[in-house]
């Protein structure tokens, strides 16, 4: 545990050094922002549900750029060498620098708890769907960050790195939205397989072990074939 907090205090140190930290931050709440007030004052409804409802999407761009460098940037200028030759394993590395980037995504989200202050003073809202909205987000972040992690154990570069994280993201966004393609038979399937669909559920204040279940096992699958990429590079 100690090595693990020794690189999740680096890697989460790294972020605010960076300009790219402060660039995602900035886009992720002019676009929660922009999608937020819009509805409210257009509907006049004390509801956060179209806020909740874009995070899927937003977080299929944002996550994969906030770890696209986290084993790309190391590969590419050979820090990650001598990272190996600490008394360190492999685990240790990679759940220091899944934990920075899942408390980042948590430290990201918290201006945004002031949008439904400001609805709770306006109107009666229900705080059940906000609490569900919060844990749904960071489930979602820690699942993608899981996908982000293992693209970016997968090429020296980021943009690649970038690109593939994004493209996973985005596929477990849309998937369950794009049932009416398939037969009968598999819409039960390919819909579970869908984060929207899970994470839809939890935004509601619907707390379902299912929908847990399912982040909780994106996020392993994440972590564990990015144990098995930087394994096999090593």
């Amino acid at each position: 545990m100690v090595q693990i907090a020794h690189i999740f205090k680096k890697e989460f140190k790294v972020y605010f050094v960076s300009p790219i930290a402060y660039f995602v931050i900035s886009i992720f709440l002019l676009v929660t922002g922009w999608f937020f007030f819009t509805p409210f004052f257009l509907f006049n409804q004390a509801s956060l549900r179209s806020f909740f409802a874009l995070f899927p999407i937003i977080f299929s761009f944002i996550v994969p750029a906030m770890t696209m460098r986290l084993f790309s940037e190391e590969m590419n200028v050979g820090s990650y060498e001598i990272l190996l030759t600490m008394p360190v394993t492999y685990l240790d590395v990679i759940l220091g620098k899944f934990l920075a980037s899942v408390v980042f995504i948590a430290v990201m989200m918290v201006p945004t708890i002031s949008y439904p202050i400001t609805v709770s003073l306006l109107g009666q809202l229900d705080w059940g769907p906000v609490a569900g909205g919060y844990m749904g987000a960071v489930l979602l972040g820690a699942a993608f960050s899981g996908i982000g992690l293992f693209a970016s154990s997968m090429t020296r570069n980021q943009i690649v790195a970038f690109i593939t994280g994004m493209a996973i993201c985005f596929s477990l966004t849309l998937i369950d939205k794009m049932l009416f393609f398939l037969p009968p038979a598999m819409l039960g399937f390919m819909q579970y397989l869908g984060a929207g669909f899970h994470f839809q559920n939890i935004s509601k204040g619907i707390i379902d072990s299912r929908d847990i279940l399912y982040f909780l096992s994106v996020t392993f699958v994440g972590l564990y074939a990015t144990y098995l990429a930087i394994s096999e590079k090593n």
